[in-house]
Formats: C-alpha cells, sequence, structure tokens
C-alpha cells in the first residue's frame, strides 16, 4: 500500500547518493554542503509536490481547492468510499515510479524531495489508541 509505495521511492532516492554514500554522509561546511572527502556537493533537486501529499493549490483542483482530507472528501462524495481507497492506492504506486526517479537521475539530479503526509505513518490522531502516542 502506501508505506511499499514509500520505501520504494526512498530505496531509489537514496540510490541517488550512491556515490555521496561511499564518501560518507553529506554536511554542512560553512555555506558549503560537502562529502566525506570534504567535496562540495551541489544538490539538483526535483520536488515531488502532490504525490504524497496532494495540495489542491499543486494539483489545481478549482473549486475543492485546499488540503489533502477536503480533496479526498470530495473524491469520496464523487465516487465512493472503496473506489476512492482504490485511487489513492493506484495513486500512491503509480504516480512516481522508478522509471522515473531514473530519468531525474539521467536529467542530472542527485536528490528528490518528498512531501509526506503523516497518515502515511501512523494512524490518524483520532485513531491513536494511547492520546498523543
Amino acid at each position: 500500500m502506501y508505506k511499499n509505495s514509500l520505501l520504494l521511492v526512498l530505496f531509489f532516492t537514496f540510490s541517488l547518493y550512491a556515490n555521496a554514500f561511499s564518501q560518507g554522509f553529506l554536511r554542512a561546511d560553512n555555506k558549503n554542503i560537502v562529502n566525506g572527502s570534504d567535496e562540495v556537493v551541489i544538490l539538483r533537486s526535483m520536488g515531488l509536490g502532490g504525490w504524497m501529499l496532494m495540495e489542491g493549490y499543486m494539483m489545481h483542483t478549482g473549486s475543492f481547492a485546499g488540503p489533502e482530507h477536503k480533496i479526498r472528501a470530495k473524491i469520496v462524495e464523487l465516487i465512493g468510499e472503496t473506489d476512492t481507497d482504490a485511487f489513492f492506492d493506484a495513486w500512491h504506486a503509480n504516480h512516481c515510479r522508478k522509471i522515473d526517479i531514473d530519468s531525474l537521475a539521467a536529467w542530472g539530479f542527485n536528490s528528490v524531495r518528498l512531501a509526506m503526509h503523516y497518515k502515511l505513518f501512523t494512524l490518524p490522531i483520532e485513531d491513536e489508541t494511547v492520546p498523543g502516542g
């Protein structure tokens, strides 16, 4: 489901950094980002907003622009809960795939920014078994 898609993307994102990881983690050195050999690294990144976190302003959703829960509510209203669940499963599985990450790397990008919704990692706050847990 969502977590499998997330793990796949994180794996491929980290594979873009294979060269940097082979020389150690990246760190700040004054105004530069450097690798373990103190070589300056320029991050060339693409933001994948709208995939793991839908925002109306990014999605151009028109009259129901707003946060993801409002977009989801409108989709539920249009096609029902079951089909909405199927839609989001397909969305997360196919919006960005290995071939897309490979293309980004081929085009010279070496990092990916993911906007992620907390519900991909934990229960919604109203469903937590331990308050604040």
